[in-house]
């Protein structure tokens, strides 16, 4: 009998920040293509751009034994902790009362992926029924669960993921056995159908879907990344693709012949990704116009826009005075909301330097690209091999992005 270890009863105080620690193994954050600071901000339907939707988990017990992360069943130097569909509630509930009335409840695989969805399904009916929660609520589906759970955890969700990971079918047999594309896609595929049914019979259910992936997981360039997220925004209609720095710290039990080395991605690479995404989805760019098989990887020195403007010096400079809309955002410090301000003005005006600098338009980047009636003020840059370090965004950029990252923003 001596040799009875008895767990020691976690309390709720405790079992959050288990939680806490947990969440850094998920860690997103949206960034806009043209934004030069690299601020972080989850944009989601009806709440501000900076807002953030701290998560809480049910377990963090697992099952799966993926060699990347922390809540993985062969890690012998932690405590687990479980909470019941109501503790949880309670404690997301009040979580999102103290953050801008949003949150996200997920949990490792406890037991099996249809018992953990179960129980989060449970979890968010509280919330909604019991605790008259109205806020923003993410929810995490399981690999693997049943299509009624998926369609039960709906019913209360605000959005929906399941995080695809690897850019590579073949990376889940190398860093995360139990995991495999159709445990993926299946449950991704059935959100897709359910939301768009929903909307169909105009019945509530969760208005979007979202994935994470871990770049450098698989030694896979940017352009393998492109292709993959391009294609599950058209088949799955996600509304956003997350991605996360790979980081393999040891080698995990059951992972020994391998052949897995330690390393970690660099946050520059997840800036660029975040910025490239930006461009496929808000800037009518295609995965070829980003990562061309020429040059499959992004570049740490100069953003995917730029990088793609000095593939294309042909075409430049650009009369802004001329151009439309299309042409004016693909120039490198003008985006979005700045050709639409420009196309605005110049039916009161022309467009001259002075302006552009009034209209706080990016000129250390777009002065080499544009002519303003006719005027050229980019000097021999154009046609200089100094061009590239002129418009360099600069590494004190990504900085920023390290910072936000290690303090776990998320959505």
């Amino acid at each position: 009998m001596s040799n009875i270890i008895i767990p020691k009863i976690l309390t709720t105080e405790e079992k959050i920040a288990q939680m806490k620690e947990d969440a850094k193994f998920e860690i997103v954050g949206d960034f806009d293509a043209e934004d030069t600071a690299l601020a972080c901000a989850a944009r989601v339907e009806g709440r501000p751009a900076a807002m953030t939707a701290p998560k809480v988990m049910l377990s963090g017990e697992c099952v799966f034994n993926c060699a990347y992360c922390g809540c993985r069943c062969s890690r012998e130097d932690r405590g687990n902790y479980t909470c019941a569909p109501k503790e949880l509630a309670d404690i997301a509930f009040e979580t999102a009362k103290k953050s801008s009335n949003a949150v996200f409840i997920t949990s490792a695989i406890y037991k099996n992926a249809d018992y953990t969805q179960e129980l989060l399904a449970e979890t968010a009916r509280i919330l909604r029924e019991d605790l008259w929660y109205r806020g923003y609520l993410h929810a995490k589906i399981m690999p693997g669960a049943d299509p009624l759970l998926v369609e039960k955890t709906g019913r209360y969700a605000s959005r929906m993921s399941v995080n695809i990971e690897v850019a590579q079918s073949s990376g889940y047999n190398k860093i995360a056995k139990q995991k495999t594309r159709e445990n993926i896609l299946n449950p991704m595929g059935e959100i897709a159908n359910r939301i768009k049914l929903a909307k169909l019979e105009r019945r509530k259910f969760a208005i979007n879907q979202t994935t994470q992936l871990m770049a450098g997981s698989t030694d896979e360039d940017d352009r393998v990344i492109m292709n993959l997220s391009d294609a599950l925004y058209k088949k799955y209609r996600l509304k956003r693709v997350y991605y996360t720095a790979f980081k393999l710290r040891g080698i995990a039990k059951g992972y020994e012949n391998e052949n897995l080395e330690i390393k970690n991605t660099p946050y520059w690479r997840m800036a660029r990704l975040y910025q490239a995404d930006r461009l496929l989805q808000l800037y009518d760019f295609t995965p070829d116009d980003i990562t061309p098989e020429e040059d499959p990887f992004l570049h740490e020195d100069i953003d995917p826009k730029a990088a793609w403007a000095l593939r294309h010096l042909d075409l430049y400079p650009i009369e802004v005075n001329k151009a439309d809309y299309e042409t004016l955002i693909r120039i490198p410090g003008i985006g979005i909301t700045y050709a639409k301000r420009i196309i605005e003005a110049r039916k009161y005006c022309t467009i001259t330097h002075d302006l552009l600098k009034k209209m706080k338009v990016a000129m250390k980047r777009s002065i080499y690209f544009i002519t303003c009636n006719g005027k050229y003020e980019g000097g021999t840059t154009l046609d200089s091999p100094e061009l590239r370090a002129a418009i360099s965004t600069g590494m004190e950029q990504m900085s920023i992005w390290q910072s936000l990252t290690d303090d776990g923003m998320k959505c």
